[in-house]
């Protein structure tokens, strides 16, 4: 009776290890597929990202070598004309203005989707040279400070993107008066801050309407530099945005 019972249970002992075996392997499957497809949806938005900005790279480069030679050219043929009356002076007077406006437009435009000082001096010189820009264009007090650090090209232009997203929203949407972003460096990693003073928004709302895309943006940019986008902000409390950044 005693062998049966140690039979019995034996058998049971071996029935679970083979439960347990094979819930574990499913448990195991289940997490290596949630990390591929993590995995596989990061290396898709990097990929996107990519080509944006490598879109944004070519057409800078079309409005530089192409269009702004040409309307360089048309100015100075202008410009060699002699008007016979004073109509004619003032067409063509107004005609070179004009003209010089679509030159700082198309400056501003390519400013705008590649700054040059990005390329030649890095990210903290184009932060400086853009938020000088906004002081100059908005009354939005905005206090910056940042370590020295050195990230890649590529995330150089993501965190760029990443405060000029935010920037720009403050702006628009905010109603701040100021915005402060505090960039430091500490242990292996880059800690990116920024807090405004302004109205703030349901966050939760923020994201499950059409117009929450800027939010996804930030938070596609932040997964491509290996961080997570922490959002802190609730109605009439402003906003506070945090990324944590491995240093390469």
């Amino acid at each position: 009776m005693l062998n049966n019972n140690q039979s019995i249970y034996n058998i049971i002992l071996l029935a679970c290890c083979i439960l347990a075996a094979i819930v574990g392997y499913f448990i195991f499957s289940i997490i290596r597929q949630q990390k591929m497809i993590f995995k596989w949806q990061k290396a898709r938005i990097a990929a996107e990202i990519d080509t944006l900005e490598n879109e944004r790279k070519r057409i800078v480069t079309d409005l530089h070598d192409e269009l702004g030679p040409l309307l360089s050219a048309i100015k100075l043929q202008i410009n060699h004309l002699e008007p016979v009356d004073e109509m004619e002076t003032a067409v063509l007077e107004k005609s070179s203005q004009q003209i010089d406006d679509v030159v700082q437009r198309f400056r501003d435009i390519s400013y705008n989707l590649l700054p040059n000082t990005l390329i030649r001096k890095g990210f903290i010189a184009a932060t400086n040279e853009f938020i000088g820009k906004m002081k100059d264009a908005h009354p939005l007090e905005i206090v910056f400070e940042c370590d020295e650090f050195k990230l890649s090209p590529q995330h150089e232009i993501n965190l760029y993107r990443i405060e000029q997203e935010i920037v720009h929203n403050t702006i628009k949407h905010a109603n701040a008066t100021a915005l402060h972003i505090h960039i430091i460096k500490k242990d292996k990693k880059i800690i990116f801050k920024s807090k405004d003073n302004g109205i703030g928004f349901n966050y939760v709302e923020k994201e499950q309407v059409s117009n929450g895309l800027g939010l996804m943006n930030l938070q596609s940019r932040a997964e491509v530099l290996g961080g997570q986008l922490m959002v802190e902000t609730q109605p009439g409390k402003g906003t506070a945005f945090e990324i944590e950044i491995p240093l390469q």
